[in-house]
């Protein structure tokens, strides 16, 4: 199997445009950036989280610390084919990525309960093996893009990738169950993902100001979440915005209310679950 890369730690920065204006980006960027020997390609990926969301939901409150698991490939994978598991923490604006390779009937094997396979990274393991252990994660949410990823010509750890037909799918969460899925984003958007190591290169920064290109919040499986899932197959877990409401008065809630490995305190009373936790409604 070919040696990848497992540690990543650096900033990312998102900037969500048009078909015009990512025309005008490319051209202005000529000869700044190369593309990858991949090209065009579509990534494809499955998101672990807990029965409620409790992960995504946490990580909508913009937390300092927060995590995800998921199972990634580049292209429709065979069982054959490699994969990557990987555990995604964020700490105060510097994004940590870990992952491991493995073929993806392995990756089904180890996350149905089974041991890993042998040769693997034993930290990383023991991190995704707490991560499974502390939040008992399930399949979720599969997310696919169309990706061009870029580097610097004279900075090659300068990485620009630009992701179109961002699409989910809640049913047949398996990788090698095609890329079909509903779109998430307008045809013809794009969004550009900035990855490094420290600051931003001041000729891109300049290129960006004259484009009007300007950062933006965005969370692929976020936005998938907030506008098409908080509301679908709603568990009992999670309250409707009327029930944080009409259902907060004379609660008993004093069972402490956890995100992100953290306590977060506890709710009674007629306080509003809504305001009191940032780690999302444990006590409607």
């Amino acid at each position: 199997m070919a040696e990848y890369q497992t540690v990543f730690k650096r900033y990312e920065k998102k900037y969500l445009m048009n078909r015009n204006t990512y025309a005008a980006l490319r051209e202005r960027l000529e000869g700044l950036i190369q593309e990858d020997r991949y090209g065009l390609h579509t990534i494809c990926n499955i998101y672990f989280d807990t029965d409620c969301y409790d992960l995504i939901r946490t990580s909508l409150d913009k937390p300092v610390y927060k995590e995800k698991l998921r199972l990634r490939s580049y292209g429709i994978p065979g069982d054959e084919d490699t994969v990557f598991l990987e555990i995604k923490k964020k700490f105060d604006g510097v994004v940590y990525k870990r992952r491991i390779s493995m073929k993806l009937c392995e990756a089904r094997d180890y996350l149905a309960g089974k041991a890993a396979p042998g040769g693997k990274d034993e930290q990383i393991l023991r991190e995704i093996d707490w991560f499974r252990s502390y939040y008992q994660p399930v399949p979720k949410v599969y997310l696919a893009y169309d990706r061009v990823a870029c580097f610097g010509t004279e900075d090659p750890e300068l990485r620009i990738t630009f992701d179109q037909n961002i699409r989910y799918r809640t049913d047949a969460l398996d990788l090698a169950a095609g890329d079909r899925g509903d779109l998430i984003i307008e045809p013809g958007e794009v969004l550009m993902e900035l990855k490094i190591a420290g600051s931003m290169p001041l000729w891109l920064s300049h290129i960006l100001n004259e484009l009007a290109i300007y950062p933006a919040s965005f969370s692929k499986y976020g936005v998938c979440y907030s506008h098409y899932l908080m509301y679908e197959d709603m568990p009992e877990c999670v309250p409707t915005p009327e029930a944080w409401y009409t259902e907060a008065a004379g609660m008993d809630c004093a069972k402490p209310i956890a995100a992100g490995g953290a306590l977060f305190g506890s709710c009674s009373g007629n306080q509003d679950p809504y305001h009191i936790t940032t780690g999302g409604i444990h006590c409607a």
